[in-house]
């Protein structure tokens, strides 16, 4: 049996994540990363920003040595690349969806991201995929949600939508 406090072991805690997600942001963005760049970004103290490298490295998700600029190893960007995508999934439901403004939306999906299951990830990226090529959907729709949080009502559009003949209705539920 493993304990969960072995560093050699491969599970990551929450801030372990945020750890390779910011690593691999910055790589993206700047094309290198020094943990300066890791300490003003998650704003931590830089032996707090040591000890958590060691840990990743030990762990065999980076590749680390004091004074030198952090790479990702393979398995490392991999899962970089995964809490990173859906870190984005959850910014879009939010903001695009519910209509939260982005930073707001942004601190919610940096928690959310770590404790969200692949299936509800991917139900959820679904979702807002749909809200986009759904004939009923589309930004009228999330508009008239938006009114609806705002008011507590429906809006002039959901009255014209409830009016129209349902043209999404599969005609073999009438038999």
């Amino acid at each position: 049996m493993t304990d969960s406090n072995d560093k050699n072991d491969s599970t990551l805690s929450a801030s372990q994540e945020d750890y390779l997600e910011a690593i691999y942001e910055v790589v993206e963005a700047k094309g290198a990363v020094r943990s300066k760049d890791l300490a003003k970004r998650l704003n931590v103290g830089a032996s707090s920003v040591t000890g958590a490298l060691r840990v990743l490295s030990e762990k065999g998700f980076i590749n680390y040595a004091p004074y030198d600029v952090i790479t990702l190893t393979k398995q490392g960007r991999l899962i970089a690349s995964d809490i990173s995508s859906r870190h984005e999934a959850i910014l879009e439901f939010f903001v695009k969806v519910l209509g939260l403004p982005k930073n707001e939306a942004g601190e919610v999906a940096c928690k959310m991201e770590h404790m969200l299951s692949p299936s509800i990830m991917l139900r959820l990226t679904q979702f807002v995929d749909f809200t986009s090529v759904c004939p009923r959907g589309g930004q009228n729709w999330l508009d008239s949600f938006r009114y609806y949080c705002q008011h507590g009502t429906l809006n002039e559009d959901c009255a014209e939508c409830f009016s129209e003949p349902d043209q999404d209705k599969n005609p073999q539920q009438d038999s």
